[in-house]
């Protein structure tokens, strides 16, 4: 699998995770995922999965719910979040936002010379975030991506994403929970990369 791959894969999956549908970065993106045209073209997932996520996207439409409204459910509040997209909730013993994971994500960081590419006071270990930063890594700095995925990304994303599908309730975003779960393990296999073990709290 080329860094290419993963490049496009994890900006169009953290984008879609990360900024409201209606926003520039991601309109287009939703406009492309509710067709089936992008299904034969991506690179990183099995097509079983690419199969039962054009099912859902497809019906993005057709939901009860608009998406914008399951966006900010699902990401803003004001009520719990069902699947908060941080990593220190999974990772810290007391499912803090800015945990001791998000210290250790920013150290990290600081140590490879990366600079968070933050408009807002959001935390690092966000998975749009992080999504992100293994495209910007996969184009930057390939030999630091194998490093970031297993100890800051790969521990606390399969539940994340886990929990987004079974609980986002909006057929667009239960799409892209299967898409971004299979992606991952494509990305995991490609890069010989183990499964990190590490205990959940979320």
């Amino acid at each position: 699998m080329s860094a290419e791959s993963i490049s496009l894969t994890g900006k169009i999956l953290g984008a879609t995770l990360f900024y409201p549908p209606g926003s520039q970065e991601v309109q287009p993106l939703v406009a492309l995922l509710k067709s089936s045209d992008w299904a034969p073209l991506w690179p990183c997932a099995t097509e079983d999965a690419k199969a039962q996520a054009t099912e859902m996207l497809s019906q993005t439409e057709s939901a009860e719910e608009s998406i914008d409204d399951a966006y900010q459910r699902l990401f803003i509040g004001p009520y719990a979040l069902p699947a908060p997209p941080w990593g220190s909730v999974y990772l810290d013993k007391e499912s803090v936002v800015f945990g001791d994971s998000t210290l250790a994500l920013r150290q990290w960081m600081r140590e490879n010379h990366i600079g968070p590419q933050l408009t807002q006071a959001e935390p690092e270990d966000h998975i749009g975030l992080m999504l992100m930063m293994c495209a910007w890594l996969a184009e930057n700095s390939p030999s630091l991506l194998n490093a970031f995925l297993t100890v800051h990304l790969l521990p606390w994303a399969g539940r994340y994403l886990e929990l987004l599908r079974q609980k986002a309730d909006h057929p667009f975003y239960v799409g892209v929970a299967i898409l971004a779960e299979s992606t991952l393990a494509g990305w995991q296999q490609a890069l010989a990369i183990e499964t990190p073990v590490a205990k959940l709290y979320f």
